[in-house]
């Protein structure tokens, strides 16, 4: 019986634009996590509470997650 091939990347090695997608999340996670830590401290600085707490710790969440993995995505891509 033969065995089936890996499923998600061909011949079993992921392509450049694979890694780069990966690297891509992988930087996103981090920018999440680091934007909560932040965003939550610094809006508890500010004095906000309730809606507009969750509001800015939001905004800061997608903000450093999204230039986080930007450049982690930029990065793998110079190293393919």
């Amino acid at each position: 019986m033969p065995v089936p091939p890996p499923s998600g990347y061909s011949m079993g090695r992921p392509s450049c634009w694979d890694k780069v997608k990966i690297g891509f999340m992988m930087g996103f996670c981090v920018g999440l996590a680091s934007g909560a830590i932040f965003g939550g401290f610094t809006a508890f600085r500010y004095g906000m509470r309730g809606r507009e707490f969750i509001q800015q710790v939001g905004k800061t969440m997608i903000q450093g997650g999204g230039t986080f993995g930007t450049f982690m995505g930029i990065g793998t891509g110079i190293r393919c």
